[in-house]
């Protein structure tokens, strides 16, 4: 499998770029920093230097073209203002798919947020500004991509990140009470989500007692 990841540097797609790796799938890490090239080449991941930000549709879809998935785990990250929200959470997401359908590469597995339906209701009161900005920024992306006759698009929403290691028991559904989850098992979802083929699909993780293989083999 060839798969290209954006964002490829973070937390979770670092996890995913290896876990792809060390079975020996291709695996093309973008990023815009090419500071990062080193780690992802340690992983195993050839590093493609690319501003998603300022990068165009035609330079997106020569770095993705030939690859068999497209994974969006990109994000502007905390401390980053309102306006990267945008440019990044809903508008890299958002090119990664209008590059993904001129490349023809169908399957669109996009990292999203738990969360992201409190957005179509405004602004919950005490929530921080910022990040309700971040949650419209991903349901707008969600919005604009999962309808896509191009794409074969799976959408999936992890609940609170940890670091704690990965147990390889889940909850992944639509509509599951808000949790936490370690990124050890968001990326083992995510690479087994790939492997069998989801489409048109969003759901929430977090953790749980259903095997990994099990949850994701359970879905419609």
């Amino acid at each position: 499998m060839r798969v290209a990841i954006a964002g490829a540097h973070g937390q979770v797609a670092r996890r995913l770029g290896r876990l792809l790796a060390r079975r020996g799938d291709t695996v093309l890490g973008l990023v815009r920093n090419p500071d990062h090239a080193a780690d992802l080449e340690a992983d195993g991941v050839t590093p493609v230097v690319l501003d998603l930000e300022s990068a165009s549709v035609d330079e997106v879809a020569d770095a993705v073209r030939g690859s068999d998935a497209v994974v969006f785990a990109a994000g502007a990250g905390p401390g980053s203002g309102e306006a990267r929200k945008h440019t990044v959470d809903h508008g890299a997401a958002v090119l990664l798919a209008d590059a993904a359908e001129r490349a023809g590469v169908r399957p669109y597995l996009l990292v999203s947020s738990m969360g992201v339906e409190q957005a179509r209701q405004g602004t919950p009161q005490g929530m921080d500004p910022v990040f309700a900005v971040y949650l419209q920024a991903k349901l707008r992306a969600e919005d604009v991509i999962l309808p896509r006759p191009g794409l074969d698009t799976v959408i999936v929403r992890p609940g609170r990140l940890t670091d704690d290691p990965g147990t390889g028991r889940v909850t992944l559904a639509h509509g599951v009470e808000y949790g936490e989850v370690p990124r050890d098992d968001v990326a083992a979802v995510l690479l087994a989500l790939l492997d069998a083929g989801t489409t048109d699909a969003v759901v929430e993780l977090v953790s749980g007692e259903t095997p990994i293989a099990d949850a994701v083999a359970a879905l419609p």
